[in-house]
């Protein structure tokens, strides 16, 4: 076992570990956005003398610890080195904390500066730059170089026992991983071809995209090579992502199943919470003259995260160690009186495997990408259930507003904000005067209205800047609308629509609608993110045709692509296309008694449990009451609409080893795909939509532009997403290698050849009926 000769950490996260301490404190201002933190780096520089540096690199060492990072701007001539912040607001009310992190970070880069420099003293400086006046407020201090050293080696002593301790566990933790095997003793049918293919792409540092059926153990099978993958390729942290809540809690499950066979093993493990879930008080703001559990937190957080550090580790007696899974670490936060969301955060700094959601990466303020950038670290990330990133991207990177929810607004809000509200009404009022349909897309944003939303938000910002206990939910979710709209203004192009959606009917002079910037196109924002891992896997039952998930979410050209061998077979599955039934929308109404019939008669041949899929929740209602009529003996149970948790564990309870039943469900809910149901716990399924979009003139927007970009419109709107969730819910019947069961897929447009391409190659598809309704080709699935 070979420990690491040092441990290199960035100056902003040196600083944040040493010199944070008081409250946890939010209040000061929102930040202003990473372009406008750009922007006003760049005013500030250019106001400087042709010989001033800028982005400067630096690095130096203490024993084994390896400072480094860039200082913002150096001028020679008066010898000053500057930290240049962007900000909102009243610079007054920054907390004290927070001005004493700044200094901290600018002294470790005098050090750096005058070590690199040969300089005896240097002038530091903090320079605050005020996004919304322009202007700037210099900030200076004269220090010596033996002055800034002494600063220097106090910082990283304060450090150095905990990065020793970190070069220690890291150093066992690859050694034990190299030793590891398989938790199985051997992989399943597809499982090696799936870790192969993992291992290897990290190996060749790129991107892979995994079609992977169903049943084989994709959890186990992607984590264990990417811990593998972690110690012989020097991975720092691996960040398994998942679309749901069952997918998270199977990465646990993995985890535990992996460390049972290796309980000495030291993986640190953190399932992260969103922060409305973990929020003790959430009707207290994030600040200590608020929330306790906000005073004093920097005080207490040491001993929070050494406690945490402590149940990860293996105990004496040889079991494995627990998750910090989101109960265990509340606990361990409401143990040390201190935030469990920003405890969370804490310690996925020092964790190996981070467990989250889709959005914790990827999205337009994503901690964890944060976080990766500060800190370099080398990431290996993997994506469960692939197939939902685009439609997930899709929202990350759209947002709307409502023209009722600012009329109403400007009924309640204080003096100050009246009037940049009543701006962005009256622009709003004339976007909606000058539409005579009642949904457009335009090319371009309305510079006006932009223009007075952009004066609202800096008003709204500046207004809770200066009073900090002003508390309206309105207003604040109307202003993160309003940052969100600016955000993504910055970058509006082909990627995306700005459309106005009227209410029907409604009179021009007071019509509500809504305003949106719809992301359609996600690639030009992930593909940064998959650019600074070391490796993206993303993996799933359904991502075919793979350029379709290349194209839309930005996969480097360099991505791999492996469609791994069913453990299943022909065999198991009959597939039946009932091609004597059209579910076109116009024909939904006499479809509903030959599917009845069908139902029944295979009911009847062999009796058990079944799930029926329908394209909505009328289609479905009405489909379960003709068959309730048909077959009143066969027992019935139907999915209703916004169930809770508890509502989905009961709808699943009743398919049971000895039930009988059918349940009534929407293709692409909550039962089409995550659910495991093997055995006669589920013996077939009905599927009686292709699942296609519905045309509508938001879609048919999509798919112009899909056609112009990528020369495929139709199929990436509307055949692509729709088969996926097909193949997800018939995937539900065939769960284990002994499982046996049948799927009926009821429209005559299954057994059209392009369709069953998008179909795993191990079915062996029949014509069920040579029987057909006459009807239009297309579809108009709602």
């Amino acid at each position: 076992m070979t420990q690491p000769a040092r441990y290199t950490v960035a100056v902003r996260a040196l600083c944040e570990f040493t010199a944070k301490a008081g409250d946890l404190d939010l209040r000061f201002t929102p930040s202003p956005t990473a372009q406008e933190g750009i922007a006003g780096h760049g005013v500030v520089t250019a106001r400087r003398d042709d010989d001033y540096q800028t982005e400067i690199t630096l690095s130096g060492d203490f024993g084994p610890l390896h400072v480094r990072g860039r200082a913002d701007g150096y001028d020679i001539r008066a010898n000053r080195l500057e930290e240049i912040k962007t900000y909102r607001g009243d610079l007054k009310k920054m907390p004290d904390n927070q001005r004493a992190l700044h200094w901290a970070q600018v002294k470790i880069y005098g050090h750096l500066l005058c070590q690199d420099q040969g300089l005896d003293k240097v002038r530091l400086a903090l320079v605050y730059f005020d996004i919304g006046s322009q202007k700037e407020t210099v900030l200076h201090e004269d220090h010596t170089a033996a002055g800034l050293q002494a600063y220097f080696e106090q910082q990283c002593g304060l450090f150095l026992q905990w990065a020793q301790q970190e070069m220690a566990h890291r150093a066992e933790r690859d050694w034990q991983l190299k030793a590891m095997r398989f938790p199985y003793g051997d992989f399943r049918p597809g499982q090696r071809q799936l870790a192969e293919a993992m291992y290897r792409a990290s190996n060749r540092k790129v991107c892979l995209l995994a079609q992977a059926p169903t049943g084989i153990g994709k959890t186990v099978g992607s984590l264990f090579p990417m811990l593998k993958a972690s110690a012989e390729h020097g991975v720092d942290k691996i960040f398994f992502l998942a679309a749901k809540t069952s997918g998270r809690q199977m990465a646990l499950d993995a985890v535990d199943l992996i460390r049972e066979g290796a309980p000495l093993l030291p993986l640190r493990t953190l399932e992260l919470a969103a922060k409305s879930t973990a929020c003790v008080n959430p009707d207290k703001a994030c600040h200590g003259d608020s929330c306790p559990l906000a005073k004093g937190f920097y005080d207490r957080l040491p001993a929070a995260r050494e406690s945490a550090l402590v149940i990860m580790a293996p105990s004496a007696n040889g079991s494995a160690p627990p998750a910090l899974d989101r109960d265990t670490l509340r606990a361990i936060a409401l143990a040390h009186n201190v935030c469990p969301y920003y405890l969370s955060s804490e310690m996925a700094r020092w964790s190996d495997i981070v467990i989250g959601d889709y959005n914790y990466y990827f999205d337009i303020s994503a901690m964890l990408h944060s976080l990766t950038q500060l800190n370099d670290w080398k990431v290996n990330v993997l994506v469960d259930e692939a197939h939902n990133m685009v439609s997930r991207a899709r929202k990350m990177y759209s947002a709307d507003m409502e023209h009722d929810s600012l009329r109403l607004l400007r009924k309640i809000v204080p003096d100050e904000l009246k009037k940049p509200l009543d701006r962005v009404h009256k622009q709003w009022n004339q976007l909606e005067k000058d539409q005579t349909a009642e949904y457009q897309s335009y090319a371009e944003l309305p510079d006006k209205f932009m223009g007075a939303l952009q004066t609202a938000s800096t008003a709204i910002s500046d207004y809770m800047a200066d009073h900090p206990g002003y508390v309206e939910p309105d207003l604040q979710s109307f202003y993160f609308n309003a940052l969100m709209f600016a955000r993504l203004a910055e970058s509006f192009g082909d990627h995306a629509l700005f459309d106005i959606e009227k209410a029907a009917g409604a009179r021009a002079s007071n019509s509500n609608s809504v305003l949106c910037i719809r992301n359609i196109v996600p690639a030009p924002y992930l593909k940064p993110r998959f650019e600074s891992t070391h490796t993206t896997a993303l993996f799933s039952a359904t991502l075919s045709p793979w350029n379709y998930f290349g194209d839309m979410l930005g996969m480097p050209e360099t991505t791999a692509w492996v469609d791994v061998e069913s453990p299943f077979v022909a065999e198991q599955l009959s597939v039946q296309v009932a091609a004597h039934i059209s579910t076109r929308y116009a024909h939904r109404q006499q479809s509903l008694r030959p599917i009845a019939e069908l139902m029944g008669k295979q009911y009847q041949r062999e009796r058990g449990n079944y799930l029926a899929f329908f394209s909505s929740f009328d289609y479905m209602e009405k489909a379960a009451n003709q068959f309730s009529e048909l077959h009143p003996d066969v027992p019935v149970w139907r999915q209703s609409r916004r169930m809770d948790e508890a509502e989905r564990a009961q709808f699943l309870e009743r398919f049971t080893l000895d039930s009988e039943g059918i349940g009534f469900a929407v293709l692409g809910g909550s039962f089409g795909e995550g659910v495991d149901l093997p055995g006669a716990r589920l013996i077939g399924a009905f599927v009686a939509t292709l699942g296609l979009p519905q045309i509508n003139p938001v879609n048919e927007q999509i798919r112009a532009r899909m056609e112009t970009i990528f020369g495929a419109g139709y199929d990436y709107t509307y055949t692509y997403p729709g088969m996926q969730k097909v193949v997800q819910a018939a995937g539900r019947v065939i769960r284990t290698q002994s499982d046996r069961g049948t799927v009926y897929l009821i429209d005559d447009r299954f057994g059209r050849p392009e369709i069953q391409e998008l179909m795993p190659s191990w079915w062996r598809v029949e014509r069920h009926s040579p029987l057909a309704i006459n009807g239009s080709s297309e579809n108009a699935d709602a």
